[in-house]
């Protein structure tokens, strides 16, 4: 089989196995990267990510800022100045922004923790007639203004939280002048907002408060799209209860007496998590203001515990001590600084793939977002020359201070990005996107594997196989047909070739909804299922012309019409 052959498997359970890939080295010859004129526009910003902070400490950062932060329900016409000025009095204000999400609300960042102990001395608890209210006392408040506000002042301006339609998107697509454009700005209105990316650590913060009920000093970290730098406007928050911490300043060594402390005992690590989490669920179900829907799934192969917070209308998911998702996340984060075309390729393939149900939010045989991005960096990795590094080559340029193992696997990568030096590569966006699918299009996957912790393609024999950890062999197997809508669009091949004001072109005839779109889930069951290679294969077929030359090609319909 072809493309998705193999990264059918690769869900979120990849994570696991990517913990697997860190070992072994094989050094590189690196150079420095000279932007392409399409990419010379992003050239500052991919300096400035060089000499940004690291991944750990723009996640300290983020945390201790939504530690400062309140939520608060607002009525829907409210004096932002009235508004800010009473809060004023508690301390200075940092930065606040309001949003909609069954209602009205505001995240307000203060300078500093106690503004928000002074802000708590003077919270009410709220009367309840007919009911008992549970006096538990979090951030997330209720501002009341006595009486009618008058409607002479204006308004604030509310932030978006989700993403923009296909249509929109399309729309705003068709009016870019070129390829590279047009994936750029697919980036730019599908990315996480820095509002929306707030709200997520504060959701974060705010349920660190219940679970440091029994945990004082634990942590609950967002992980995943919230933080790799490949979230989209509207994607789950992936948290972990972070007992790390807990278990680090109880092993201080020292000499002479000591005490310990008093502990129940579990029968397993596993054990101990579902327990963990089964009181968790419990207590953000009984006492989480805002949380609903919960549910404790704890007989997962990764227990969780699954709700959602309706104050910010995010669905959650709370795991414990997973520590590989973590740093794969860091993994993620770490390539898409390197060059901003990493980041627009993969928000192009995973909206194509959305678009046209290959991949899908219903649980079921689907390639994940996860899966589509390990496919991009394997494909960057293999440019010549190449794009990104292999994780051999991050392991290499890694310092003391970055040294990581976890469940006896070596995670370690290079935290610093001034240490990586790239390559020369010119590539446009337009070419990688049509070669991306080339690539996939004709990879031998009964031969070869995706593996990127090396540049080599590793034959898939059952020696090769055999070397490798059992998880990452889980990766490569063949997995079943994925279900798929039929791809009418494929045959609109003009539309990809020509610019026109009228009819999506470029990227955006690719994003065109299938003729049979609308017949939904039930009718795609009765029907024959196509192989997820046979569509990629077509879709690599529609993007290529007469002499070799590269899909929408800015100016060359026109000036031949």
């Amino acid at each position: 089989m072809a493309a998705s052959s193999v990264v059918c498997r690769l869900r979120y359970r990849g994570l696991r196995g990517l913990g697997r890939f860190w070992f072994g080295l094989e050094p590189q010859t690196q150079g420095r990267f000279t932007s392409t004129a399409s990419a010379q526009k992003e050239n500052t910003t991919a300096k400035a990510a060089k000499e940004s902070k690291t991944f750990q400490a723009i996640q300290e950062e983020r945390r201790e800022q939504a530690e400062r932060s309140v939520l608060i329900s607002c009525p829907s016409k409210i004096n932002e100045k009235k508004f800010l000025d009473y809060l004023s009095k508690h301390g200075t204000i940092n930065k606040h922004f309001f949003y909609n999400s069954y209602g009205a609300y505001a995240v307000v960042e203060f300078s500093s923790r106690e503004s928000i102990a002074s802000l708590k001395e003077s919270i009410n608890i709220p009367a309840v007639e007919h009911e008992a209210a549970v006096p538990f006392k979090s951030r997330l408040l209720s501002f009341k203004w006595p009486g009618s506000q008058s409607s002479n002042h204006p308004m604030p301006k509310f932030k978006v939280q989700s993403p923009p339609s296909i249509n929109e998107i399309n729309q705003l697509l068709s009016e870019k002048d070129s390829i590279d454009e047009q994936l750029q700005c697919l980036t730019e209105a599908l990315e996480l907002t820095e509002e929306n990316v707030s709200l997520r650590f504060l959701v974060c913060s705010l349920l660190r408060d219940i679970a440091g009920a029994y945990f004082p000093e634990c942590i609950i970290r967002p992980f995943g799209s919230t933080v790799n730098s490949f979230g989209k406007l509207g994607c789950d928050v992936d948290m972990i209860l972070d007992l790390e911490g807990i278990y680090a300043t109880s092993q201080k060594k020292g000499s002479g007496l000591s005490l310990e402390y008093q502990v129940k005992r579990g029968a397993s690590e596993r054990a101990v998590t579902q327990s963990i989490l089964s009181v968790i669920g419990k207590c953000v179900d009984q006492f989480g203001p805002g949380c609903v829907g919960v549910q404790n799934i704890l007989q997962a192969r990764c227990p969780l515990v699954r709700f959602s917070h309706q104050p910010s209308g995010f669905q959650c998911d709370l795991t414990a001590n997973n520590r590989v998702a973590m740093k794969s996340s860091e993994l993620l984060f770490l390539y898409g600084q390197l060059d901003p075309r990493v980041r627009h390729l993969v928000f192009g393939v995973r909206c194509w793939a959305r678009v046209h149900s290959i991949t899908s939010s219903i649980p079921g045989a689907w390639i994940t977002n996860f899966s589509l991005t390990v496919m991009v960096v394997f494909f960057l990795q293999q440019r010549n020359p190449p794009i990104l590094p292999t994780l051999d080559r991050l392991k290499e340029l890694a310092g003391p201070s970055d040294k990581c193992v976890i469940e006896g696997n070596d995670c370690t990568i290079v935290s610093d990005l001034s240490k990586i030096t790239l390559q020369q590569n010119t590539d446009t966006l337009e070419k990688l996107l049509q070669e991306f699918f080339e690539f996939y299009g004709n990879f031998p996957f009964n031969k070869a594997s995706i593996n990127i912790r090396k540049v080599s393609h590793p034959p898939r024999t059952r020696a090769s196989m055999r070397k490798l950890p059992e998880d990452t062999a889980d990766v490569l197997a063949d997995p079943p047909q994925t279900p798929t809508r039929g791809h009418a669009w494929l045959l609109q091949q003009k539309e990809i070739l020509n610019r026109s004001s009228d009819s999506p072109w470029g990227f955006a005839a690719l994003l065109l909804p299938s003729v049979t779109s609308g017949a939904g889930v039930k009718s795609r069951r009765k029907r024959k299922l196509e192989p997820a290679s046979s569509r990629i294969k077509n879709l690599l077929d529609s993007l290529k012309i007469k002499g070799g030359e590269t899909v929408a090609k800015k100016g060359s319909a026109n000036s031949s019409s």
